[in-house]
């Protein structure tokens, strides 16, 4: 089953609690959700590979580290997940930015794709989807199926808030895709609202109703 890995670092807990307060606005919203991104970035890419390169400081030569192996790709599942770009792109600028449009079907309720752009290289890149919130895992999951049919091997999910029913969703339907997320919350109320939640993370962000 994919790990599941819960980043509880105080500065992120305590910013979550300021997005969770209903008066937060949407300027600060959205800052926060930045802030909390490139936090939890700096735990996402812990394991990326390094290699040796020699470099001349100012006093002499040495040998140090710079990263080496895949290139990375941001995908975010749109719309929320836009907001969470600009957070790991200040980490890693020189990733590259996919996008996947999704919509809930009104009568089957399963998300539909809509809009898919990628890097061309995007099979030699490790992928990180990023997404404020893992409710019912319905458009994490078909995110990952669209990449994954498109030849991508490496990827990783990186979300705000979660609920159970959509880790554990997510980890039966991709096993191999790790999971990082800042709180795991109690539940679902009855129309797919992680509880307590933020409220629409979309609407938040972007200031819509």
């Amino acid at each position: 089953m994919s790990n599941v890995y819960e980043i509880n670092h105080p500065l992120i807990q305590h910013k979550i609690s300021l997005m969770r307060d209903k008066d937060t606005g949407t300027k600060d919203f959205r800052e926060l959700l930045e802030e909390i991104s490139m936090l939890m970035a700096y735990e996402v890419t812990r394991d990326l590979p390094l290699r040796e390169v020699e470099v001349e400081t100012p006093i002499c030569k040495c040998l140090t580290k710079v990263l080496t192996g895949k290139k990375l790709g941001i995908v975010p599942i749109l719309r929320a997940g836009l907001g969470m770009v600009d957070g790991v792109m200040k980490l890693v600028p020189a990733a590259k930015v996919g996008h996947i449009g999704l919509y809930r079907d009104p009568e089957t309720l399963k998300p539909v794709e809509y809009y898919c752009k990628l890097p061309p290289d995007v099979q030699e890149r490790e992928l990180i989807v990023v997404d404020p919130m893992l409710a019912t895992g319905g458009s994490s999951i078909a995110a990952v199926n669209s990449l994954k049919e498109r030849g991508c091997t490496s990827i990783k999910l990186m979300c705000l808030i979660g609920a159970p029913e959509g880790i554990q969703a997510m980890q039966e339907a991709h096993p191999d895709v790790d999971i990082y997320i800042a709180a795991i919350d109690e539940k679902l109320n009855e129309h797919g609202y992680i509880v307590p939640g933020l409220g629409d993370a979309g609407d938040r962000i972007f200031g819509t109703k």
